[in-house]
């Protein structure tokens, strides 16, 4: 966990190590939060923001009918809701998918410390916006693609944010949330995730079913996703270069 806070602060562009070191300074111990536990509730007024060690924390609306769109995947390494320092209240929930470990920070703390050091204020201010990045290609997916595209799409991204951070190898990285949180990420059923996973797997570009991941086509599969990984900016790896 303590190389993975380092290699979180060290992409953060344009900061210098001692405004690292003064914030890693303030993080908190990380804390152990078991699968489908709230961590932030639509509505309210977080005073903490937290750095994800492990696992995956979605980002979750629920529909009147009880039905729920998961419109981000966090994964370790990633600031979770830097945006929430600014909100008055959450407009969305954060939900551990997976048994998860959060560090947290104080907005206390962190209006301090980026009013005092303003290339570390612009630096977290560039995490958000690559945030932005990620959810708009969610969004060009969603309303462009078709299923399979869109499938192929989100194990591209995780692969690149995952290997950036030490977490993928060899076209191959742990990925154990369920089919229906896929479902809730794609907009799609959990029936026609497994259409689309089989999909995939006939044309023999990737295998996954809940857990290791392995793509064994990655241009292919970079292909058919139209998969550009400019946008992720800071978090950019690209594999096969």
């Amino acid at each position: 966990m303590h190389d993975l806070l380092a290699i979180t602060l060290k992409r953060l562009e344009g900061a210098a190590d001692g405004d690292r070191d003064a914030l890693a300074a303030l993080i908190g111990e990380g804390r152990a939060v078991s699968a489908g536990r709230v961590l932030v509730e639509e509505g309210s007024r977080p005073q903490l923001s937290m750095l994800l060690l492990s696992g995956f924390v979605g980002r979750v609306s629920i529909l009147n009918e009880g039905g729920r769109q998961i419109s981000g995947l966090n994964v370790p390494g990633d600031f979770v809701d830097l945006h929430s320092l600014l909100l008055k209240k959450m407009d969305h929930s954060l939900v551990a998918l997976t048994d998860v470990v959060v560090a947290t920070i104080s907005h206390v703390d962190l209006r301090l410390i980026c009013e005092a050091r303003p290339q570390l204020m612009r630096a977290l201010w560039r995490e958000t916006v690559i945030d932005g990045a990620i959810n708009r290609e969610w969004l060009l997916a969603q309303g462009r693609m078709a299923a399979a595209e869109r499938l192929a799409h989100r194990f591209c991204e995780l692969y690149v944010r995952l290997e950036a951070v030490g977490l993928a190898a060899d076209y191959r990285f742990d990925l154990p949330i369920t089919q229906s949180d896929a479902a809730d990420m794609l907009g799609i059923t959990p029936v026609h995730v497994n259409r689309s996973l089989k999909t995939l797997r006939k044309q023999g570009l990737l295998e996954w079913r809940g857990g290791p991941a392995v793509i064994h086509e990655w241009r292919t599969l970079t292909q058919l996703a139209q998969f550009d990984p400019i946008y992720l900016q800071a978090r950019l790896i690209t594999p096969g270069a």
